[in-house]
C-alpha cells in the first residue's frame, strides 16, 4: 500500500487561482476547455482531460491526482486492476458526475487524501478528513526504525505481555495503529489537543479493530503537563512527530497545506523546538529506566537538541543516534532515559 503514498508526496508548489465558469457545452479553466459534465467520456478520456487540466491550473502532480480520484471514484485502490479494455469503458452519468465533484476539489487545491478521504500507510488504510494532518512518507521511516530497534534491544522478548508506548500529536493515528497492527504485544495511548484528530484516530482505531489496545485523549502536552505524568508515566516507548517547522517557515508551505491541514500541527514556534522541548522535560518522567524517546525532526534539529541536551547536563536523557531519512537528512532522534532518572 506504500505505492500510493511515496510516489505522491514530492512537495507541492506554485500557487494558481482556479477560475471556473459555464458554457453551453463546456467548462472553461483558464485558457483550457474541458467537457462538460454531461459530455461522455472514457476512463482513459477523464484521466487525460482532468490530468491536463490539473497541469495547466498548477495543481501539483496532476497525472497522479487525476489517476488516484478516477480510481477511487470507480470503486478502486488504483487503475492498475482495470485491463485496457477497461480503460476504454464510457463512463456513466453517475460516474461522471463523481469524478467532476471530486476533481473539482482537487482545483480548489485541496490535498487528495482529503478529496478521496482515505490514504495508505505502511499496511494500514487510515480515513482522512480536514485539518487533521496528513502522515507523510518519512513516518513510515519513523515506524519501521521504532520496530526495528525494539526488536534489536529484544524488548519484546523481555515484556512478552505488552510494551507501552505513548504517541504526543496522533493526528489521524498513523504512528500509533501502525505500531499496534505490527506488533500484537504493544498497547499505548496516543494524545493530540486537537479534538477533530482525537475523534478521527478513534473512528481509524475502530474501523482496524485496534481501539482494545489503545487508549486516546483529547491532551495538550504543554497546557495539561501534569495530567500526561500522572496518568501516563512508566511507558518503554514515547514517540511523536511534533510540530516542527519554523515559523517564519509556515508561509512558503503549498496552498495544499496552507489552506486545508492544521496549522498548530505544523507551526513548531520561532526554532520549531516549542513541542519538542516540552517532550525532552516530561520524558524521564514518563519513561521507564532505559525507555527511549524517538522524534521526528526538522533536519535543523538533531544538532540542536544535542546542544541542549549537552547544556542542560542531559535533563536525565542520553542521546542515542541520529538517523537519516530516504532523502539523505538527519530527520529522526532517538533518546533514552538514564537510569535512575526520574
Amino acid at each position: 500500500m506504500v505505492f500510493r503514498q511515496k510516489i505522491f508526496w514530492r512537495f507541492l508548489h506554485q500557487r494558481n487561482r482556479v477560475t471556473l465558469r459555464q458554457v453551453s457545452t463546456a467548462s472553461v479553466v483558464g485558457e483550457k476547455v474541458i467537457p462538460h459534465i454531461s459530455s461522455k467520456l472514457t476512463v482513459q478520456q477523464a484521466l487525460n482531460q482532468w490530468a491536463e487540466c490539473f497541469q495547466v491550473t498548477g495543481v501539483s502532480e496532476p497525472n497522479l491526482s487525476s489517476q488516484h480520484i478516477i480510481a477511487h471514484a470507480l470503486g478502486h485502490k488504483t487503475l492498475n486492476s482495470l485491463s485496457k479494455r477497461g480503460l476504454t469503458q464510457v463512463l456513466s452519468q453517475p460516474q461522471v458526475e463523481r469524478i467532476w465533484k471530486l476533481c473539482h476539489k482537487r482545483l480548489a487545491r485541496m490535498p487528495v487524501q482529503y478529496v478521496i478521504e482515505e490514504w495508505d500507510f505502511r499496511d494500514i488504510t487510515l480515513k482522512m478528513k480536514p485539518p487533521v494532518f496528513i502522515p507523510r512518507p518519512e513516518t513510515e521511516e519513523l515506524v519501521s526504525l521504532i520496530l526495528a530497534d525494539l526488536e534489536q534491544r529484544g524488548v519484546a522478548s523481555r515484556y512478552p505481555d505488552t510494551v507501552d508506548f505513548l504517541e504526543v500529536g496522533c493526528g489521524s493515528g498513523a504512528i500509533s495503529l501502525s505500531l499496534l497492527h505490527s506488533q500484537k504485544q504493544i498497547r499505548g495511548m496516543a494524545i493530540d489537543q486537537s479534538a477533530e484528530a482525537v475523534a478521527l484516530i478513534r473512528e481509524n482505531a475502530q474501523s482496524l479493530g485496534l481501539h482494545d489496545r489503545l487508549t486516546v485523549n483529547q491532551v495538550d502536552v504543554i497546557k495539561d503537563a501534569d495530567w500526561l505524568v500522572n496518568c501516563c508515566s512508566h511507558v518503554g516507548v514515547l514517540v511523536s512527530n511534533p510540530p516542527y517547522l519554523f515559523t517564519e517557515d509556515l508561509d512558503s508551505l503549498a496552498p495544499e497545506i496552507q489552506r486545508y491541514e492544521d496549522r498548530a500541527a505544523l507551526d513548531g514556534g520561532e526554532q520549531g523546538m516549542r513541542v519538542i522541548d516540552q517532550i525532552l522535560t516530561l520524558a524521564p518522567r514518563l519513561l521507564t529506566e532505559n525507555g527511549r524517546v524517538y522524534l521526528e525532526v526538522d533536519p535543523r534539529h538533531p544538532d540542536l537538541i544535542q546542544a541542549q541536551l549537552k547544556d542542560s547536563r542531559g535533563q536525565g536523557l542520553d542521546y542515542v543516534k541520529t538517523h537519516y531519512d530516504f532523502t539523505n537528512r538527519p530527520r529522526f532522534c532517538i533518546l533514552q532515559r538514564r537510569g535512575g532518572a526520574g
